[in-house]
């Protein structure tokens, strides 16, 4: 028995991956037993290590550096998104003039990396006569890069719905614009939901570089807090907890994608046109005239 990209496999495969599995997971386990049983034998769980985090104010100035990194990823967020459809449809314009430059800009800003991005915009400007807020310099690499990744994530949803749904809407009498906002667009947010998502979460990760540029953000306090040796240089403990806070906001926001998804799949405003094989919106101007033309 095959399926359409790999063979099934059969008994001796079956036990042999099941073999694999179990030692993967007993090698894993060994690894991670071994890198708690050296943190332990070199003193970073020891009360000593860990007595900065019994002062409130520590937990405070925690709690003060998260939301520093949640204001700084909100904003680049809505940032990115709306530069991303702004990239998308101009990158998809018919006309050359206005594709190319799009195009360009979209390849620029994808291939310099972040953090090059925010150096050169806290660094950099000054030497011009522009000086920006280390705040601002995050934000604004941010939704620069990420609007472009968006940008072509969008494109590609939009580009991989069928040429009837585009057709469809030029044949009532919808322009460009209409078919994009009411019939293409819809679908494509939809369809590529889980990697705007993800993108998000990449975004939310990607704060932590601001630390570098001295902004105080989560990483730059957790950073601070391990060098302070008066409270024992708790390099470790501060960075398990960052990172345990870090894995919670991206847990959060991963759940808050998935309910959403889930609403959007069961929303009673989309379903299918029989014989079609993705679905119209209920409400625009392409189902409300198919509709009057089949009754």
């Amino acid at each position: 028995m095959t399926s359409v990209l790999y063979d099934v496999p059969g008994p001796k495969a079956i036990a042999r991956n099941r073999i694999i599995g179990v030692l993967t997971v007993v090698v894993v386990a060994a690894l991670l037993g071994l890198l708690i049983w050296r943190l332990a034998e070199s003193g970073q769980f020891s009360a000593y290590k860990w007595q900065a985090f019994g002062y409130s104010r520590i937990w405070e100035q925690f709690g003060i550096a998260t939301l520093r990194t949640l204001a700084a990823f909100a904003l680049s967020a809505l940032g990115a998104l709306a530069l991303g459809f702004i990239l998308a449809i101009g990158r998809m314009s018919n006309h050359a003039w206005v594709r190319w430059p799009f195009i360009a800009i979209v390849e620029v800003l994808r291939a310099v990396p972040v953090l090059i991005m925010m150096m050169l915009i806290y660094y950099g400007l000054p030497v011009v006569g522009v000086k920006l807020d280390s705040y601002w310099a995050v934000v604004i690499a941010l939704v620069a890069y990420n609007g472009s990744v968006l940008a072509e994530v969008l494109r590609a949803g939009i580009e991989s719905l069928p040429r009837g749904q585009a057709e469809a809407g030029y044949a009532v009498g919808l322009r460009k614009a209409g078919v994009m906002r009411l019939v293409l667009l819809p679908q494509a947010i939809r369809a590529m939901l889980p990697v705007i998502i993800a993108q998000l979460v990449v975004t939310l990760k990607d704060t932590a570089l601001g630390f570098i540029i001295t902004y105080p953000e989560l990483l730059y306090f957790a950073k601070q807090l391990g060098s302070n040796a008066v409270l024992g240089s708790p390099l470790i403990p501060s960075a398990l907890v960052a990172g345990a806070i870090y894995i919670s906001m991206c847990l959060l926001l991963s759940l808050a994608a998935v309910k959403a998804e889930k609403r959007l799949r069961s929303s009673p405003r989309v379903h299918k046109a029989p014989g079609a094989g993705a679905p119209l919106l209920e409400g625009t101007e392409t189902e409300l005239i198919v509709t009057q033309k089949r009754g």
